[in-house]
């Protein structure tokens, strides 16, 4: 489902600590696609497991590609336990995947790469402005708020003067 444009300018309606987690991969032989295609095909399994599961944790997550070789996705989470208790869960699909992607790390290491950053933010250290957007990113995780509640600036947004 494509969303509208909300026209003006807008913001996050995010409240308190964002903890963000960006994870990706990178083809690096197409030629050997039984190496990456099983990496490749277990993140949406993943995301459709945790979409189906509103105690998860996941709040949102955008599906990017950087080239034909790198695809990137950007997750925000409830908080930092959620996104490590999901992680560790012996009956969820990121551990069985996790098992997959080392049994074979030593065949598909050349072919395929694999990464994770997580960022914990603190309140009043993240801003966000959307001008003439659907919800996006943070936004379409946390919900949209008009840039007036949240004040003109950047200054403001982030906390650092009182909008007022």
């Amino acid at each position: 489902m494509v969303s509208r444009p909300i026209p003006g300018r807008t913001t996050a309606a995010a409240e308190g600590e964002v903890v963000v987690f960006l994870i990706g991969m990178r083809i690096n032989h197409f030629w050997a696609p039984h190496h990456w295609l099983p990496t490749m095909l277990a993140m949406p399994r993943m995301l459709r497991e945790l979409s189906r599961d509103p105690q998860s944790g996941l709040k949102g997550y955008q599906l990017l590609s950087g080239s034909p070789r790198t695809y990137l996705v950007v997750q925000y989470w409830e908080s930092e336990e959620k996104l490590l208790e999901y992680a560790a869960a012996p009956d969820r699909l990121h551990r069985k995947a996790w098992a997959m992607i080392n049994r074979f790390e030593r065949k598909s290491r050349r072919h395929v790469g694999i990464w994770h950053e997580t960022y914990i933010v603190p309140p009043g250290s993240y801003e966000s402005i959307y001008g003439d957007m659907p919800p996006h990113g943070l936004a379409a995780a946390t919900g949209v708020l008009p840039i007036e509640r949240r004040g003109a600036t950047a200054r403001e947004r982030l906390g650092r003067t009182d909008p007022r």
